[in-house]
């Protein structure tokens, strides 16, 4: 078992990234031909999705998750007066907690010849949902 951390650096408060590539890269570095790729977020405001990178679906995705969980609507985890040891620069972001379960923080690929076995327009992709920020993201080869 191979266990290893990468980092992605995200652009924005909603921004996909997609990350295939960096397992793919994990997989040839260690030599690992067959088995199962275990993909997990550090975050509670990120999430971890395997679908298509295409922009509009990506802008369609942002307005669905604004839709489901919209900014500022009132969620007591933003009543930041209210909890303990809240740091000064705490951001209000229950909606980008509530946006990340929707979508789920860990993905599993079955990789064959050192590739992930993807359909032809899937990517691994990790969403960020209250950046900008520094992410990490654990991979776990089995």
């Amino acid at each position: 078992m191979v266990t290893e951390t990468i980092s992605i650096q995200t652009s924005a408060s909603f921004s996909c990234h997609a990350i295939t590539n960096q397992i793919e890269n994990i997989l040839e570095f260690n030599a690992q031909l067959e088995g199962v790729v275990c993909v997990s977020g550090m975050h509670t405001t990120t999430a971890l999705i395997i679908n298509e990178m295409e922009k509009r679906l990506i802008n369609d995705l942002e307005k669905w998750l604004k839709e489901l969980a919209p900014p500022l609507k009132g969620y007591k985890h933003d009543d930041l007066h209210l909890r303990d040891n809240i740091p000064e620069d705490e951001p209000k972001n229950a909606h980008a907690h509530l946006q990340a379960l929707l979508l789920g923080n860990e993905v599993s690929v079955p990789f064959k010849d050192g590739k992930l076995q993807l359909g032809q327009y899937q990517d691994l992709i990790l969403v960020e949902l209250d950046g900008p920020r520094e992410r990490s993201v654990v991979v776990s080869i089995q």
